[in-house]
């Protein structure tokens, strides 16, 4: 029997390794971030939470900077993979449902499980932002990443059966993502202390209400 190892097997192991480092970091720079702040928590001790060694830290990642953007990005995505939203598979089954409202609560589902996630570093980013210029220059002025998503969905959403007469792509784009947003998903959840379940159907109905042309008929 050959017992030599196959250096493809070898790379596999390797990589499988590499991945979890990486995702260990992450999870514990995401929870010193959220506890103690961006500007408060260093390198030394998101290594001592993962059980890495601080140089490994700066091998993966090279400076804090490049490990807050990988904490948003994963916080946005749910994993390390380099997929765009668009590109998930959750979205692209939202927008082929066949009715506005089939596709309408996929997308709140979705979302919702993304600001759960994302909420609660909102603030992390505006503050590391505003006293850090190069953070800031990590998201660009430009369209809104989130506005993106969210327009491409309304264009799935407005020529399917079931939506609201007189509803325009650029409407249904809007009130996606202001209703979606998560500012409001924090003053609900975090503020008045609501369940992301009890939002979650408190955005779908407010929605459909809008978006639907016979709410009452939308499953629930």
């Amino acid at each position: 029997m050959d017992t030599v190892k196959r250096p493809e097997k070898r790379a596999d192991k390797r990589a499988e390794r590499s991945r979890r480092t990486r995702e260990k970091v992450i999870q514990a720079a995401r929870e010193l971030f959220v506890a103690q702040g961006y500007g408060a928590t260093s390198l030394q001790e998101v290594a001592d939470r993962a059980g890495v060694a601080v140089q490994t830290v700066y091998f993966v990642f090279g400076n804090k900077r490049t490990l807050f953007k990988d904490v948003v990005d994963t916080s946005i995505a749910g994993d390390t993979e380099p997929v765009a939203t668009m590109d998930r598979e959750w979205f692209r089954a939202a927008c082929a449902a066949p009715t506005a409202a089939g596709q309408l609560r996929a997308h709140v589902r979705g979302t919702c499980e993304i600001l759960g996630r994302v909420a609660p570093i909102m603030p992390l980013i505006a503050s590391a932002a505003a006293t850090d210029p190069q953070i800031a220059a990590q998201w660009p002025d430009g369209p809104d990443p989130r506005y993106t998503v969210q327009h491409a969905a309304a264009q799935a959403l407005v020529g399917k059966p079931g939506v609201r007469p007189g509803v325009s792509v650029e409407m249904a784009a809007d009130l996606l993502f202001c209703l979606l947003s998560p500012e409001l998903y924090l003053l609900f959840v975090r503020d008045r202390g609501w369940s992301p379940d009890r939002w979650e159907e408190w955005a779908y109905a407010t929605l459909a209400a809008q978006l639907c042309a016979d709410p009452a008929a939308c499953p629930s």
